[in-house]
């Protein structure tokens, strides 16, 4: 096997990373530097290019940095509630889908995963990536239901997926006129329509099956696949999900009012920032951003959802500077960042607590 491979690859994604911040930072510092240079009496077009770059880069930081230095401590520290709050509802729901398997999490336990899962989100692919941790963790708590812990960390995503991107579809209504006005608007929303209408689909798939009727040799080529048992045993985990009709409606509201907290995370920056947005644009802009960074292109999304927050708020009914979308959309970052940290401490201690725990297990085990 090739190691040097998903070295090369993650390389690749992180350069990716950097180039999109790069590109987003240099466009803002441009702005700045070009309005700086008017302000004091300065011919901007008659520099030369370097010479623009190196006012830009000069000027630029400091504007950003006084920006990011305006938001009001206590709107900042509401905002870091509510990212505390979606961690914490996140934790309930993945409990609500852990129970339907018949893995029974306790809320501690539960809690002290989905940190470090969110520990792992800071630096891997997307704004899922700890997914992949979480999952290690949720099989190492059982014995006989690995496959079944797993397909709660996979189907938990998918309800929180499909919720966020309904959720996204329905705030479109009201923002109707807006998104009609400009392409770029209409042309995400057409793209979270079609991911909505994908992931319904698989969702539609994995719960109540179908192929299976028409194709009634699809479970044998199933079983012929590398893994394939393993494969038609996480399918059938995901069917016990269609016969529980009240954990979808459960699962699915609390998953909107997990959705509803990541709106209230990014206005009470916009309040702490004294960003003129109208609550309702919010509604829709938000969801749109988490939904396309969670595309696993760059680490934790990085550049990725900056991108998006500058385009979008620049619209002229919303008409944010680039430089204050930009602070927004890292501010909400930092916010991310903080949980981390607390993950990683909890990464920490759990590490080591269970690891000697399975150590003095396998004492006992060969002593006996």
């Amino acid at each position: 096997m090739n190691r040097g491979r998903p070295i090369k690859r993650g390389v690749w994604r992180v350069g990716l990373c950097a180039v999109l911040l790069g590109w987003v930072l240099h466009s803002i510092f441009m702005g700045e530097g070009r309005q700086s240079w008017s302000r004091h009496g300065g011919d901007w077009q008659r520099l030369e290019r370097t010479e623009q770059w190196r006012i830009a880069w000069s000027l630029g930081p400091q504007e950003l940095w006084r920006i990011l230095c305006l938001v009001r401590p206590a709107d900042g520290l509401l905002s870091l509630g509510f990212m505390g709050l979606t961690i914490g509802l996140g934790t309930l729901r993945w409990r609500m889908v852990s129970r339907v398997q018949g893995i029974d999490l306790s809320l501690s336990r539960a809690a002290e995963i989905s940190l470090v899962a969110h520990f792992f989100n800071s630096f891997l692919l997307g704004s899922t990536g700890g997914d992949l941790i979480k999952a290690y963790y949720a099989a190492r708590e059982t014995h006989h239901l690995k496959t079944e812990a797993v397909v709660t960390v996979v189907v938990d995503r998918l309800i929180g997926l499909v919720s966020m991107l309904g959720f996204a579809a329905l705030m479109m209504v009201p923002n109707l006129a807006l998104l009609a006005a400009h392409r770029r608007l209409a042309g995400l929303s057409g793209i979270i329509l079609a991911m909505l209408l994908g992931a319904l689909g698989v969702a539609g798939l994995s719960f109540w099956g179908g192929l299976s009727r028409h194709w009634p040799r699809a479970r044998n080529w199933l079983r012929r696949l590398p893994q394939g048992l393993l494969l038609e045993r996480a399918l059938d985990a995901c069917r016990r999900f269609g016969h529980a009709p009240r954990f979808l409606v459960s699962s699915l509201a609390l998953s909107m009012l997990l959705n509803a907290m990541c709106v209230l995370q990014i206005w009470a920056l916009t309040r702490g920032l004294q960003l003129d947005i109208d609550p309702v644009a919010l509604l829709v802009i938000v969801p749109v951003v988490i939904c396309l960074a969670a595309v696993p292109i760059t680490p934790s999304g990085l550049g990725v959802r900056e991108n998006l927050y500058v385009w979008m708020l620049a619209v002229p009914e919303i008409d944010v500077p680039a430089a204050e979308a930009l602070s927004l959309s890292l501010l909400a970052y930092a916010g991310s960042l903080v949980w981390s940290l607390v993950g990683g401490c909890v990464y920490l201690r759990y590490r080591d607590r269970h690891h000697l725990a399975e150590v003095t297990g396998a004492a006992d085990s060969d002593a006996a």
